[in-house]
């Protein structure tokens, strides 16, 4: 099944300001609920590749989602950035992958809006759930997600948030991870463990109980909208 799911949300933050947060994995992992950045590895031809983990329960049912993403493109002046992701129900009961495209525009001095057009495709069983759902229940995440993005901000302020930068030109960082020449590099990440979400509280009615597996495939897409390419 393909679908395409176009979702906004505002920070609240000139878009100078704004860009480079919404673009840190590290920082605003957190405010995606149920979503756990776990390792940052390096790749030659994708540079840094985004891993983690989405965990999902449904009533007494609980089970998790593992994923990742990197930047193909990122245009920093511009505030535009496509990242290609995947995630996979870890019970095999389904693949999702997708493009994703976000563009940041100024609404004012002190406000910038984002605009999320993912192009969603799902296979196995995931994949037999109807159209429209997904784009239901992830507008909902979208706005807890804002919600919390924005009261981060508030209480850390933005002083700790990477500054925007040429990804063509990156600067030179030493490496957090030693590794054989053969080996890739990876950095681990230790967080805080993330709390499952709860599909019931974020959709209700009856429907959830069928499309479960689908909306926490698309939580594995939507969690990584972040970090510039080393």
């Amino acid at each position: 099944m393909a679908e395409q799911l176009v979702n906004e949300f505002t920070v609240n933050r000139p878009i100078a300001e704004a860009w480079p947060i919404i673009t840190n994995v590290e920082k605003i992992a957190p405010c995606l609920p149920g979503a756990e950045l776990q390792e940052i590895a390096h790749d030659d031809e994708k540079g840094e590749v985004y891993r983690g983990v989405v965990k999902v329960k449904l009533g007494a049912i609980s089970t998790q989602f593992k994923g990742d993403a990197h930047f193909v493109e990122r245009d920093d002046e511009n505030y535009r950035a496509v990242i290609k992701g995947k995630g996979r129900d870890t019970g095999g009961r389904g693949n999702a992958s997708a493009d994703i495209t976000a563009q940041a525009e100024s609404l004012s001095p002190t406000s910038t809006k984002v605009v999320v057009t993912t192009d969603l495709h799902i296979t196995g069983k995931v994949a037999q759930f109807g159209r429209g759902i997904l784009g239901d229940v992830s507008a909902k995440l979208i706005d807890q997600f804002a919600e919390n993005l924005n009261e981060m901000i508030d209480q850390d302020g933005v002083g700790d948030a990477a500054p925007a930068a040429d990804t063509e030109a990156p600067t030179e960082a030493a490496p957090a991870v030693e590794a054989a020449d053969d080996e890739p590099k990876v950095r681990k990440i230790n967080g805080p463990a993330a709390e499952p979400i709860d599909l019931m509280d974020v959709s209700g009615g009856s429907i959830i109980k069928r499309a479960a597996p689908a909306f926490a495939a698309l939580l594995v897409i939507l969690f990584f909208l972040r970090r510039r390419r080393s």
